[in-house]
């Protein structure tokens, strides 16, 4: 399978978290599903301003956050999401596992890191 990763301005993902999910403000990643696997899983687009000011804010390699981010994204466009507190622990084990194997600690674990799920509802 593949997807397409792409890094954009705080700006341009307002625009499109408006376009598609009413939501004009910037997020740290959208997800978008190609509906069609023979054109690949779909596109993963994170907020860069906004990853980097959230990799400040936990105190974490700027490189980290992002394989974090983009494993996120990723995991939704396989159908994974965080919309109840079951699905949101399974997919928040899940991510935590992939980040091992790429030696990223758990980014659950500290208490002032920003969760996903809170910045999905920005």
């Amino acid at each position: 399978a593949s997807a397409t990763l792409a890094l954009n301005a705080d700006a341009a993902v307002a625009a499109l978290n408006g376009q598609f999910r009413g939501k004009p403000v910037a997020t740290n990643v959208l997800s978008f599903p190609s509906g069609d696997p023979r054109m690949g899983l779909g596109d993963v687009i994170m907020a860069f301003e906004t990853m980097h000011r959230e990799a400040a804010e936990q105190g974490v390699p700027l490189s980290h956050h992002a394989c974090h981010l983009a494993v996120h994204g990723i995991l939704h466009l396989g159908g994974h999401d965080h919309d109840t507190n079951t699905r949101a622990a399974l997919m928040e084990a899940l991510e935590t596992r992939l980040l091992a194997a790429l030696g990223i600690a758990d980014p659950y674990a500290e208490a002032e890191t920003i969760s996903l799920n809170e910045a999905d509802s920005r």
